[in-house]
């Protein structure tokens, strides 16, 4: 068992313990953050959903989140101010404990914001409110989807105790 399933395994035992739900926004991860959640035995009584939020038509789509209100709220892309949204909001459409989201650049380059490879911003909405951001200094993509997902559950682990 690699540390992202073993994370997984421990949020997924404590969500089930406390009768909470989750529901997940992620982008740079790719639905790693997901699906490693979805490998827990007993997904089906804590996690009720998620959405890979790659794309702005994504982000309008499933979140309702539009340009507009970016623009509105002075907020752009892989940033903590728009992972806070991110998990506010797809914890209020799933109506969840708890929203996690996860924004960033995997690499092998950096984004058009201007983040490096191996930048992500994580959130979580919910009886606690936290927001954090990582860099990993490097672009290996399939290495840096793995450490964000691993990341975002961690942040949700120090929140669950």
């Amino acid at each position: 068992m690699d540390e992202l399933d073993a994370v997984a395994l421990r949020v997924g035992t404590r969500l089930i313990a406390r009768g909470e739900t989750i529901a997940i926004s992620e982008s740079s991860a790719g639905g790693l953050i997901s699906a490693a959640l979805l490998a827990v035995p007993g997904a089906s009584a804590f996690f009720m959903g998620g959405a890979v939020v790659y794309t702005l038509k994504a982000r309008e789509v499933l979140l309702g989140i539009t340009a507009g209100e970016m623009t509105e709220r002075g907020i752009r892309s892989a940033s903590e101010p728009y992972a806070a949204l991110c998990a506010s909001r797809v914890r209020e459409r799933f109506a969840t404990s708890w929203g996690l989201s996860e924004t960033g650049a995997a690499g092998p380059t950096g984004n058009r914001y201007g983040d490096a490879a191996g930048h992500a911003c994580f959130a979580l909405s919910g009886p606690a409110e936290r927001v954090t951001t990582l860099e990993t200094g490097h672009g290996d993509r399939a290495r840096n989807m793995r450490v964000f997902a691993a990341a975002a559950l961690a942040l949700l682990e120090a929140e669950l105790g």
